[in-house]
């Protein structure tokens, strides 16, 4: 599972020109699942990022999780995150979990958010074709996989 976090001043994601997902300070994360993926996938992934330091303090240092700053998180599934660009131009999605497998994850993933951060959690739609707009924050834009747990 991969997980493109960007921390903003404010996000939404928006499909067939109604918004399904708006928030203020906090986190967007674009979540890609792969086909290899499971529930573990998203609980490491949903610790590491409610508690991920990416927030200044009163001293301008990166010292403050999402939770401490009571910021909102927005979620948007993109399986283009397990693209292959090994061969030719054209990116290959073979990797990307099929919607029967990467649906429950997805869902899974968020509901861990929830319960790990006591707070509601923003989603796009899963496999609609979306708009998202933001403002990153810094910019802080942060890579995790959890096949790569650096």
């Amino acid at each position: 599972m991969r997980a493109l976090i960007q921390r903003v001043s404010h996000a939404s994601v928006t499909v067939d020109e109604k918004v399904s997902g708006q928030i203020g300070r906090g986190l967007l994360v674009l979540l890609g699942v792969e086909h290899e993926d499971g529930p573990d996938d998203g609980v490491w992934l949903a610790s590491k990022i409610s508690q991920m330091r990416i927030f200044s303090d009163s001293e301008g240092k990166m010292n403050l999780s999402v939770q401490e700053i009571g910021g909102d998180i927005l979620v948007v599934s993109q399986f283009t995150l397990h693209a292959s660009t090994k061969k030719g131009n054209r990116p290959s999605f073979i990797r990307a979990a099929r919607p029967e497998v990467a649906i429950p994850l997805y869902e899974g993933f968020i509901e861990t958010l929830k319960a790990l951060t006591g707070r509601e959690v923003k989603r796009g739609v899963f496999g609609a074709d979306m708009a998202v707009n933001l403002l990153n924050d810094g910019p802080v834009t942060l890579w995790l996989d959890s096949r790569a747990k650096e």
